[in-house]
């Protein structure tokens, strides 16, 4: 299979299978209507498209999904409303702000809420209106400057400290939900979590083949050259998936050694489509770097490989060192160490009992601690209360712009 050259396919999803239905007449979101926007994250993004989307159209939500689709190359599939708006990216923002705010101002009337995922977004969120505005916060947004190589070095402070700004005026204008407990010390007040978790199936083939998989983005911070370095390493002894989009100048690396033959990129493939391929997999790699933005954080896709199956090969954040302690499901590798990321994969592709031991045990403590399908009730009951509130003119001054 080829590489990335272009994103296949349709990206917003109908609900899943594995999602649990809500009973009949249990539709917290019956006659509401929400605006889902972003102009950086891609339209098949798995918490805002998979996860969030699909939690709302199953709560009875009419959901408008305002979302870069042409930036991306890929078309919307039905169930929701779609609209087209211009990407950002790198330094190329102030057009898609301009787009999304007249687009934002036109369809936020219609709507009893408006969901935004980019903290870009906040700079044109007034355009709403007397609509309502949720930020849903992914990360810790002023350390992530840092990690952004499209931003000068002399600009990096001053732009941090004007993120900082920007998160405090918003918490004022606008209702949260955050991602990550570790979150909260960015902001004043108290707002609810709705944890990056993921949906659990209820059973799942145990590791039983010589292959190790990634899922997710693809840059520097991320691991994306530990990944190439691993492909060298284990060579023709393991066959190394990767399913992502590549970002900066990771992709040309990846096609080299996709190219000779030494890992499969996929290129971007949908959530719901990655997730059921890796089934199988002797070990599933999170190798993120000590990072400010993800010292507080624990990457979804350390859920989502053992709630498929596969064991973890991770390194120590502290959220995820924990994790992996308390789930018996993976091995912790030190940063940047590619021979001892390879001496781990190895070790559990050799010994296909520790893995399926590994396996059964990671996926059990998912369920019970990182499950969307519990996570999802709290999120509709909140969207579900400010819309109404919203509506009904009963709200405590957020979302007043």
């Amino acid at each position: 299979m080829s590489a990335q050259r272009g994103e296949p396919g349709s990206t917003v999803p109908s609900p899943t299978a594995e999602q649990t239905e809500p009973a009949p007449g249990d539709r917290p979101g019956a006659g509401l209507t929400v605006l889902v926007a972003t102009v950086v994250h891609h339209p098949g993004d798995a918490r805002i498209a998979h996860r969030e989307m699909g939690a709302l159209l199953d709560a009875g939500f009419e959901v408008t999904f305002l979302a870069p689709f042409s930036g991306f190359g890929v078309e919307p599939r039905a169930g929701v409303t779609a609209v087209d708006v211009r990407r950002a990216y790198g330094r190329r923002r102030v057009a898609a702000l301009r787009d999304a705010r007249a687009k934002i101002r036109r369809l936020a009337p219609r709507h009893d809420l408006v969901l935004i995922h980019d903290p870009e977004l906040l700079l044109v969120a007034g355009a709403a209106g007397r609509t309502p505005v949720v930020w849903d916060v992914h990360e810790n947004v002023p350390a992530t400057v840092h990690i952004r190589s499209w931003v000068p070095g002399p600009l990096k402070a001053p732009l941090g400290g004007f993120l900082t700004w920007l998160l405090g005026r918003a918490e004022k204008r606008h209702h949260l939900l955050l991602a990550e407990h570790g979150y909260r010390d960015l902001f004043r007040g108290d707002h609810p979590v709705v944890p990056n978790s993921t949906t659990v199936p209820a059973t799942v083939d145990p590791p039983s083949s010589r292959r190790v998989v990634y899922v997710g983005s693809l840059t520097r911070d991320r691991g994306a050259e530990e990944i190439v370095g691993l492909a060298r390493a284990i060579g023709d002894r393991v066959r190394l998936e990767v399913f992502g989009t590549a970002h900066g100048t990771t992709g040309a690396a990846l096609q080299a050694e996709h190219d000779a033959g030494r890992l499969v990129w996929h290129g971007f493939v949908p959530n719901d489509e990655a997730l059921p391929a890796i089934h199988g997999a002797a070990a599933g790699l999170a190798l993120l770097h000590d990072e400010l933005n993800h010292r507080v954080s624990l990457p979804t896709k350390n859920m989502e490989y053992l709630a498929h199956g596969v064991p973890v090969v991770a390194t120590p954040l502290p959220a995820v060192r924990d994790f992996v302690a308390a789930s018996g499901g993976g091995v912790v590798v030190p940063f940047a160490d590619v021979d001892a990321t390879a001496s781990a994969v190895l070790a559990l592709v050799d010994d296909p009992e520790r893995a399926r031991a590994m396996a059964a045990a990671g996926h059990a403590y998912v369920a019970e601690h990182f499950n969307w399908t519990q996570d999802r009730v709290a999120f509709v009951d909140h969207l579900a209360r400010w819309a109404r509130e919203g509506r009904d003119g009963r709200g405590d001054g957020a979302g007043e712009k």
